[in-house]
């Protein structure tokens, strides 16, 4: 990756998440000193492989698995101490961690009745809910813009318990004032809130208080220092909880914006914006997906790319590339590199469809419309030669095969962006490609 001095590389997903971004990063840990993740929270599910092993990553940025690399979590991430804990002594099994490890302490933490109001609402709406993965993020950030959260910060308190408790009982509160009550199991809920405080005794013995920085001046600092960081997100730009497919998105900003706003930097610190495509496109969970096959074709992409998703388990949506999209997602985030990725994926398809354009009651148009939950949209494909299979260790961009390098010029030409990388195989190294892209 391209690093300019006193400048912050910005890696973001394209799509709708799922697109590659942990193993990206992954393989671009050596380049950084610090990996930094901006937003989101354990609905977020980065793979990486680590000595031929699969690690599925929630909350820790991706450069876990790097000896070298500090990895922190930004202001803007809701946390479950739960899951944190449990995901740092998997890491360490592996590597050591905790000395690698820097929360914000503006980061808002994920109380076990999040979820539990996260369950309450899905179930309230019935058939219109948004397929939430019911981790307690949407009421976790609800708390944020009520100012009713609480921060990590706060652990090192004396009121702490008291807090948790004032929130806890806020919580429970509302969902007997909707009629929700029967989500509530005492017993267990009690019991989770037992692990809740015995994790967040274990991730301050364990981090100590320099774990735990002030996130409006700590990567700043870092930056001024010399330090080279990659700024990490998570889902894709088009769950954006204001430019995505409103109401089927997440809780926070997933575009360049939330950069800023989750790690406590200026604009003018942003250098390169390198977006990640998945070759063709994936949605998990409800809402519009124009480009969708519902057909063998769709089948096909989900058995050959193990479309099942890395923290629901649910079986991806799957459908054609969509450019139109892509547009929009690169002209919203000033992208200025690509890489593909599952382009493997692909390979034994005689033809692969590619949406350039959609029509809209008729008429063409290459924009997402203000809301496409009820636009009437038909996706317009131009079809594009298929490859056979290629080893999934080829080392070298010019050796992948004729049909799959047209491809991969039909994206960059059509979306006016250089691909600087292509992956092939969830194992393997990105190949890499010139910085001035294929042409």
């Amino acid at each position: 990756m391209q690093i300019k001095e006193g400048k912050i590389v910005v890696l973001l997903g394209l799509q709708w998440g799922d697109e590659g971004k942990g193993k990206i990063i992954n393989d671009s840990v050596p380049e950084f000193d610090v990996i930094a993740r901006f937003q989101g929270g354990p609905n977020a599910g980065h793979t990486v492989y680590h000595n031929g092993k699969k690690h599925v990553l929630h909350m820790v940025p991706s450069g876990a698995f790097s000896s070298d690399a500090e990895n922190y979590i930004g202001a803007s991430v809701v946390l479950d101490p739960i899951g944190l804990k449990a995901e740092l002594e998997e890491i360490d099994t592996v590597l050591p961690i905790y000395e690698r490890i820097r929360i914000a302490k503006e980061a808002n933490l994920i109380l076990p009745t999040h979820r539990l109001l996260d369950k309450a609402k899905e179930k309230a709406k019935g058939k219109s809910s948004i397929g939430s993965t019911l981790k307690g993020i949407g009421p976790a950030y609800t708390d944020m813009t009520s100012r009713d959260a609480l921060r990590i910060g706060y652990v090192w308190g004396a009121d702490f318990n008291e807090r948790f408790t004032k929130l806890r009982d806020l919580h429970l509160t509302a969902i007997r004032e909707t009629n929700a009550e029967d989500v509530i199991d005492m017993p267990a809920l009690e019991a989770e809130e037992k692990n809740f405080m015995e994790a967040i005794d274990f991730l301050k013995k364990k981090l100590g208080e320099k774990g735990f920085v002030h996130g409006s001046y700590y990567l700043r600092k870092m930056v001024m220092e010399g330090k080279r960081v990659l700024a990490e997100g998570a889902q894709g730009v088009e769950l954006d909880i204001v430019h995505g497919s409103f109401p089927y998105v997440t809780s926070s900003v997933t575009n360049i914006g939330g950069v800023c706003e989750g790690l406590g930097i200026p604009a003018k610190m942003i250098g390169e914006v390198y977006g990640v495509v998945k070759a063709y496109t994936t949605r998990v969970g409800n809402g519009p997906f124009v480009t969708e096959l519902l057909d063998e074709r769709g089948d096909t992409l989900r058995k050959n790319g193990n479309e099942f998703g890395s923290t629901t388990g649910r079986p991806r949506r799957c459908g054609a590339l969509d450019l139109v999209q892509l547009r929009h997602a690169i002209g919203l985030n000033g992208v200025t590199k690509l890489v593909i990725t599952k382009l493997d994926v692909l390979s034994g398809l005689s033809e692969i469809p590619v949406c350039n354009q959609y029509l809209s009651h008729g008429e063409p148009t290459d924009e997402l419309p203000f809301d496409y939950t009820v636009a009437d949209l038909v996706p317009q494909f131009e079809k594009k030669e298929g490859w056979e299979a290629f080893p999934d260790t080829i080392k070298d961009y010019k050796d992948l095969p004729k049909n799959a390098l047209a491809y991969l010029r039909y994206i960059e030409e059509s979306l006016g962006v250089p691909i600087v990388g292509v992956s092939v195989s969830p194992e393997y190294a990105t190949l890499q490609i010139p910085e001035g892209g294929l042409k």
